[in-house]
């Protein structure tokens, strides 16, 4: 019996017919007669069952309670309640059924006709919904064809400005262009005064022999004894001045804003190289500054090889009236584009792959700062034929910095009175300061160099710099360059 009541639980039999009543109820006015009937048949059928899972459950229950366990509660109960059904369905239809159905019959039209009123009204509404949605797509229509105008419009708009966009695209190209043309003339312009600069030297030049030759003519036309008995009793020296002379001042300015472009164009373009290999910075500086010494010392030995050179090639008798070591400068000044300055690049190179002070990364190589060893060469060999010379200043890591030498760098200590390492040289003629250079000041400077020479490796030793310098610029001397011609 308990699993019977249970599957009876679990069905939800009562639950389902009340939901089927409850459904009935909502739709009783608005399905038909046959629909009503048929609902209430269902619901017949589904009480009965429940009725006669009730009833097994019943007769299970009276079974287990014995023969006459339960027989009160079925006389007082259940026999009544089975008499009362049996004598309903009996009955016959009297005339307050008769009447009870008329007023139903009634009721049902009315609320048929209440049905049929709510169904117009409700066609009313549709109607002037219709009506309404009839409009909105008349609106929808009227809003498309605006939007469609504004789109032509706008394309409209769009074409103009592209046209007026390639207008001032043609009107950029053609301002670069002319700023190209510009350019050009400039730069034919500065070739121009390079041309008229070098054409007054040798127009002032020429001016002054001419003074000198008609000078010296006058002389000729009427010695006297004393000049006579000189000439004879010495030999004859001319005043005149060499070209070397004349320009001196002159490329002694070019040459100082030379080195000072250097500093500013060249040494920033080498180390924004450098430091694509090398994180640290004051190895780069370090690096960079090495470069330039050396360089400067590089140029000056082959400007003295140079000069012996012309010395043994011209012969005595192409010196004329000047001293030797003036025929040969002024040679020199007019053809220092003789001067190999590859050959002086590789010798930098040599001596600093040797340098224990610095070290690069064994993938890449110095050559890497090439442009700046050439720029410095080239421009540190014409600094040899100024009279007196232009040199770098005497550098020392830990020495004491003194100002008109230097300028600090931006990340120095201000306080500090020694030298950590310098960024750039600077330019001196002889004990006169030209241009400044650059260093770092930082206290501790003289034990960070002592540090950084204990931990410094090993590295060849087997000949100096000096000499390995003197040697590889000999062993590249070949034959024609010691005849006159070639130089």
């Amino acid at each position: 019996m308990a699993d019977t009541l249970r599957r009876l639980t679990n069905t939800s039999s009562f639950t389902v017919l009340q939901d089927k009543l409850e459904s009935w109820h909502k739709d009783y006015h608005i399905i038909s007669c046959d629909q009503n009937l048929n609902r209430c048949c269902e619901l017949i059928e589904l009480s009965a069952k429940i009725q006669g899972q009730l009833f097994a459950i019943l007769n299970l229950t009276a079974a287990e309670g014995g023969h006459y366990a339960g027989v009160d509660t079925l006389k007082t109960r259940l026999l009544p309640w089975l008499g009362t059904c049996f004598s309903m369905a009996g009955t016959s239809v009297t005339d307050d059924t008769s009447l009870q159905l008329i007023q139903d019959s009634v009721e049902k039209d009315k609320r048929i006709r209440d049905l049929s009123a709510s169904h117009d009204s409700e066609k009313q509404k549709l109607s002037s919904t219709r009506l309404q949605l009839d409009s909105t797509r008349a609106d929808l229509v009227d809003a498309q064809k605006e939007l469609d105008e504004t789109k032509s419009k706008s394309a409209t708009t769009l074409l103009a400005t592209e046209d007026e966009i390639l207008q001032l695209r043609a009107d950029l190209r053609s301002a670069y262009e002319q700023v190209e043309v510009y350019k050009k003339k400039l730069e034919a312009l500065d070739e121009y005064e390079r041309q008229i600069r070098l054409l007054r030297d040798e127009v002032s030049y020429l001016s002054t022999e001419k003074a000198m030759m008609q000078e010296r003519l006058s002389r000729s036309r009427s010695p006297s004894p004393m000049s006579r008995l000189s000439r004879s009793s010495s030999p004859t020296r001319s005043e005149s001045p060499t070209r070397a002379q004349l320009t001196s001042s002159s490329r002694y300015a070019r040459l100082v804003s030379r080195f000072s472009d250097l500093y500013a164009v060249e040494r920033l373009e080498a180390q924004s190289m450098l430091r694509h290999y090398i994180v640290d910075l004051e190895m780069v500086q370090k690096i960079i500054f090495i470069a330039v010494v050396e360089s400067f010392q590089t140029a000056k030995l082959a400007y003295r090889q140079f000069k012996l050179r012309v010395k043994k090639t011209l012969s005595p008798s192409r010196f004329g009236l000047e001293s030797p070591e003036e025929t040969a400068v002024d040679y020199i000044v007019r053809n220092l584009d003789l001067f190999d300055v590859q050959a002086s690049i590789d010798d930098v190179i040599n001596a600093m792959n040797m340098n224990p002070r610095i070290s690069f990364p064994p993938e890449v190589d110095f050559a890497l700062i090439s442009t700046l060893i050439r720029e410095t060469c080239r421009v540190a060999f014409a600094m040899q034929t100024l009279d007196p010379p232009l040199d770098l200043a005497f550098a020392s890591d830990g020495e004491l910095y003194v100002d008109r030498k230097y300028r600090r760098s931006y990340d120095s200590e201000l306080s500090a009175p020694l030298v950590m390492y310098h960024v750039w040289p600077a330019l001196v003629e002889g004990d006169a300061v030209v241009v400044k250079g650059e260093a770092v000041t930082r206290r501790g400077a003289v034990w960070s160099r002592s540090q950084s020479r204990n931990d410094s490796p090993a590295r060849s030793r087997s000949l100096s710099p000096t000499r390995t310098l003197a040697f590889n610029s000999k062993r590249r001397q070949s034959p024609e360059r010691l005849r006159a011609g070639h130089l």
